[in-house]
């Protein structure tokens, strides 16, 4: 080998080592943190109301364990359990001037009673194949804002993340929302 062979595949070595080394790994906490983005109010022709809307939140998590598969039904992610769903939206209207959380109601003919739906969802497995687990991203999830059972027309949500350790993210709200 020549000498300027030598000292060129010495530099290139050199060069590629501080090059890694100077890359800086990402890192957040292992506590999901999320931040509102936008809520976005979708139209019903064949009903004539505001019915649905667009909740989109941001997200970190530094080991990126968040999202459940489907199979992830066992304790403590059964369907009877706090974590079954791991995007947990909560309903709120403004009554008489006070916040109030409220569990939305639809009529089961079968049974001739109100049953309670959940707006919650289950995000899928977000965690990434790479070896920093670190992971940021947005979220977008469509939900019914239409109460028809309610004489109330202005509403709010609050979503919370929650990670297969069961580390809760902090809540954020959406400004309230005036339903037409």
């Amino acid at each position: 080998m020549k000498p300027y062979s030598k000292i060129y595949l010495f530099l290139v070595l050199l060069f590629s080592i501080l090059l890694t080394a100077c890359t800086k790994r990402t890192s957040y906490s292992e506590i999901p943190e999320i931040s509102y983005d936008s809520f976005i109010i979708l139209y019903n022709p064949d009903l004539g109301v505001y019915d649905r809307g667009v909740f989109k939140v941001s997200y970190t998590d530094g080991d990126g364990d968040i999202g459940l598969a489907q199979g992830d039904t066992f304790p403590p992610y059964n369907p009877e359990s706090r974590y079954y769903y791991n995007f947990i939206i909560t309903y709120f209207e403004m009554q008489e001037g006070v916040q109030v959380e409220v569990p939305l109601l639809s009529y089961n003919p079968d049974t001739q009673e109100y049953d309670t739906v959940s707006l919650s969802a289950r995000i899928p497995v977000l965690t990434p194949d790479a070896r920093n687990k670190a992971i940021k991203g947005t979220i977008e999830d469509t939900i019914f804002i239409y109460n028809f059972n309610s004489d109330y027309d202005t509403v709010r949500f609050s979503v919370v993340l929650v990670d297969r350790a069961l580390h809760e993210s902090n809540e954020v709200f959406t400004p309230w929302i005036v339903r037409e």
